[in-house]
């Protein structure tokens, strides 16, 4: 079975850097990080196969980076030059189903794609 166990993630002021892991336990294909703001729809932001390609989206392009420690099975989104519309709860999430790349990746893919989730973590930017 699948379990991701993500840390990282807090306060900072706009500008300023953060870096969220996940510890990934079983085989997925691919990963992918969400963020969730105040009232609005989980978005994916960073996708990432196992081959190493990945996808962002628009907002995110340049600033944040995706990255896979495969002899440690931790994934990693840095996210720098943080913005205030950067807040959010962050999730990482797996699917053992397929690639990244055959959703589409990002603007495709969609959390429903993903069938295993960690806890969740809260980015605040001010």
């Amino acid at each position: 079975d699948v379990q991701l166990v993500e840390s990282g993630g807090g306060s900072v002021q706009a500008g300023g850097s953060l870096n969220l892991s996940c510890v990934v336990s079983g085989y997925t294909f691919c990963m992918g990080w969400f963020r969730q703001a105040p009232g609005k729809e989980r978005e994916a932001v960073a996708t990432i196969d196992n081959d190493g390609i990945s996808t962002y989206d628009d907002s995110v392009k340049g600033r944040f980076s995706i990255s896979a420690d495969n002899a440690k099975n931790i994934r990693y989104l840095q996210m720098n030059s943080l913005k205030p519309e950067d807040t959010g709860v962050y999730y990482c999430a797996a699917s053992s189903d397929a690639l990244c790349s055959e959703y589409g990746g990002i603007p495709y893919v969609k959390k429903e794609d993903f069938g295993h989730w960690c806890q969740g973590t809260q980015v605040t930017v001010s």
